[in-house]
C-alpha cells in the first residue's frame, strides 16, 4: 500500500475524538469485549459504515439468545478514519488496554497488514472479513473474504464470453489493486484473451479523463476495474460522460461493495458485471429472515447489505461458533475449534472454515448491475481458496506467518 496516500488524506491529529464509546477502565469480569474496527468516517467509509452495522446486529442477535459462555458481549467500535496510524493506535489499545477477545476489522490489504502484527504479538484473535488478494497465512488471522481463485476466475471467463477478448484493466495502486490485476491478465490469458493495458490509481485520485482517452484509443472488448474507495468513483461518472459506457462494457472486481450502484445513475453503470459471495437479491430462508431482522434493526430504506457487510457478519458468527464449541475464550483453544470445520448456515449459503489456510469455503456468484440492483445470473457453490491453498497449510506450518504473494 502506498500509505503516503492515506496519511495525506487523514489527519492524526483527530484520534482524539476517533472511538466511539471506549471505556477508560478494562471490561468488567461478566462481559467478553469486542473490537471492531473499521472506517465510518474519512475516504472508506463507504464500505466500513455497512461492516459496523452488520457487527452491531450479530452482537445483538447473540446477546438476545443469552450472549456467549453465559455471558453478555460488548462491542466496542473504533473509527481509524482511513489512518493507517489509527488502526495501529486502535489495534494496541484493542489488544493491551480494552483487552477484547477478537478483533473483526480491517478494510484495505494495508489496513490489515499495520493490524495484523500487533494483534499477533499481543496475542488478540483477528477475523479480517473483506474480500482481498490472497496469501495470507498466519495462525492468529482469519480471512473470511473472497480472494481471485473464487471470484475473479469466475467473472473474467464469463465477461470475456459475453463481450471479447480484449481486455484493459484499471486498479487501485496498493496491494489489492496490484495483485488482483495480474489475476485477472493471467484469467484472461488463459481464456485466450489478452491485456492492453493495466493502468494503477492512488486513491486519492479523482481525475480520469487522460486514462479515458487512452482506453477509447485502445479499443478494447471491455474493461476489467478494480478501483477503490469514494474519490475512484469518479472514473464511472466521467466514463459515462464520454459516452463509453454504452461502447464499451465494464466488468470489475469491487463495484458494489461500497453501494455504488445506489450512489450511480442507471444510465451510468446498468449492466456492468461483479461476481461476490453475497448479494440481497440471493433466495434462501435464512437469507430471507435475515434481511427482516436487518430492515427491523436499520430501517426499511436501508439502501443496499453489502458484500463486505456479510462478511462481517458471517466472520463474526464463524468466530462465536468457535467460542461456543471450545466452551472458552482461550485463544489457542478458539483457533483448535475453528480449525475442526466449523461452518454455518449464512445469508449467503453454506460458510466453511478451511482449517489449512483459516480461510472461508463459501458460495460466490455473479450479478448484473440493473436498476440499482444487483441480479444474480450464475451461481458456484462451495468455492474453496485454492489460490491461498497453494502457498499456506497451517496444519502443517502452524508457525508461518506471512502474506506470500502467489506466483502466477
Amino acid at each position: 500500500m502506498d500509505r503516503r496516500s492515506f496519511i495525506k488524506s487523514s489527519s492524526f491529529s483527530l484520534a482524539a475524538g476517533a472511538v466511539c464509546g471506549i471505556p477508560l477502565a478494562a471490561s468488567a469480569a461478566d462481559e467478553i469485549m469486542v473490537g471492531g474496527i473499521t472506517d465510518l468516517s474519512g475516504g472508506l467509509d463507504i464500505y466500513g459504515k455497512p461492516m459496523a452495522d452488520c457487527l452491531t446486529l450479530a452482537v445483538e442477535e447473540w446477546n438476545a439468545q443469552g450472549g456467549l459462555l453465559g455471558k453478555q458481549i460488548k462491542l466496542l467500535s473504533y473509527d481509524p478514519q482511513s489512518s493507517m496510524q489509527l488502526y495501529t493506535q486502535f489495534s494496541q489499545q484493542a489488544a493491551l488496554k480494552d483487552k477484547v477477545a477478537v478483533v473483526q476489522g480491517g478494510i484495505t490489504s494495508a489496513s490489515r497488514e499495520v493490524m495484523r502484527p500487533v494483534l499477533d504479538r499481543y496475542r488478540t484473535l483477528y477475523f479480517y472479513n473483506t474480500q482481498y488478494e490472497g496469501g495470507v497465512c498466519d495462525r492468529n488471522t482469519f480471512c473470511t473474504g473472497v480472494t481471485p481463485a473464487q471470484t475473479v476466475a469466475k467473472l473474467v471467463p464469463y465477461a470475456m464470453k459475453k463481450w471479447g477478448k480484449k481486455v484493459y484493466v484499471i486498479a487501485a495502486d496498493y496491494n489489492y489493486g496490484q495483485i488482483t490485476s495480474q489475476w485477472v491478465k493471467k484469467f484472461v490469458q488463459e481464456n485466450g484473451g489478452s491485456v492492453s493495458s493495466i493502468d494503477f490509481f492512488p486513491l486519492d485520485v479523482t481525475n480520469f479523463g487522460p486514462t479515458i482517452s487512452k482506453i477509447e484509443a485502445a479499443r478494447p472488448d471491455m474493461v476489467v476495474s478494480a478501483l477503490v474507495g469514494g474519490s475512484h468513483m469518479s472514473f464511472y461518472r466521467q466514463w459515462a460522460a464520454a459516452g463509453l459506457h454504452k461502447k464499451i462494457p465494464l466488468a470489475s472486481t469491487t463495484f458494489a461493495v461500497g453501494n455504488e450502484q445506489i450512489v450511480l445513475s442507471p444510465d451510468e453503470c446498468d449492466g456492468f458485471l461483479v461476481s461476490y459471495n453475497y448479494f440481497e437479491t440471493i433466495d434462501n430462508p435464512v437469507n430471507k429472515a435475515f434481511k427482516d431482522r436487518f430492515h427491523k434493526r436499520f430501517g426499511a430504506d436501508y439502501p443496499n447489505i453489502t458484500e463486505l457487510a456479510m462478511g462481517t457478519y458471517q466472520g463474526f458468527n464463524l468466530w462465536a461458533q468457535g467460542v461456543k464449541k471450545a466452551g472458552t475464550l482461550e485463544r489457542t483453544k478458539v483457533i483448535e475449534a475453528l480449525e475442526s470445520g466449523i461452518s454455518i448456515d449464512a445469508p449467503s449459503g453454506k460458510v466453511s472454515i478451511d482449517p489449512a489456510t483459516h480461510h472461508c469455503v463459501l458460495n460466490v456468484s455473479i450479478a448484473e448491475v440493473r436498476a440499482k440492483k444487483l441480479n444474480i445470473v450464475e451461481t458456484f457453490q462451495a468455492q474453496p481458496p485454492s489460490d491461498t491453498s497453494a502457498v499456506c497449510n497451517l496444519i502443517k506450518n502452524p508457525r508461518d506467518n506471512q502474506q506470500y504473494v502467489i506466483k502466477l
